[in-house]
């Protein structure tokens, strides 16, 4: 059974979009992505993958739209060190510098998240 393991809340412009959520279990990951519903009534779509809508997108891989916001080359070395998070950990790298991000998105670790 999947286990709630890490959450971002996703920020466009200073604006909650929505949460980005990553369950695992021993052999399993799954990634949702979902939209905020009030971003859903006045908000426009992060990406062309992600239109508007109420129904949550889901991965068995971390989606290729959050892993191209993490930095990459000496850039993703330099971070992954100074947090002591695997370079191969995109959600994790994305998730201890989403603040820092080039552009309208941020994506900040969910302070509220509660682990058993």
């Amino acid at each position: 059974m999947l286990k709630l393991n890490r959450k971002g809340v996703v920020i466009v412009n200073g604006v909650v979009a929505g949460e980005i959520t990553e369950y695992t279990d021993l052999s399993k990951e799954e990634f949702v992505f979902e939209y905020n519903n009030n971003y859903l009534s006045h908000g426009s779509p992060i990406g062309h993958h992600y239109p508007l809508t109420s129904i949550a997108y889901k991965s068995d891989h971390f989606p290729p739209f959050f892993a191209n916001l993490v930095s990459e080359g000496w850039l993703r070395a330099h971070q992954s060190k100074k947090a002591n998070i695997s370079k191969d950990d995109y959600f994790g790298l994305l998730l201890a510098n989403g603040n820092e991000l080039i552009g309208a998105i941020s994506v900040l670790p969910d302070k509220d998240l509660q682990h058993d």
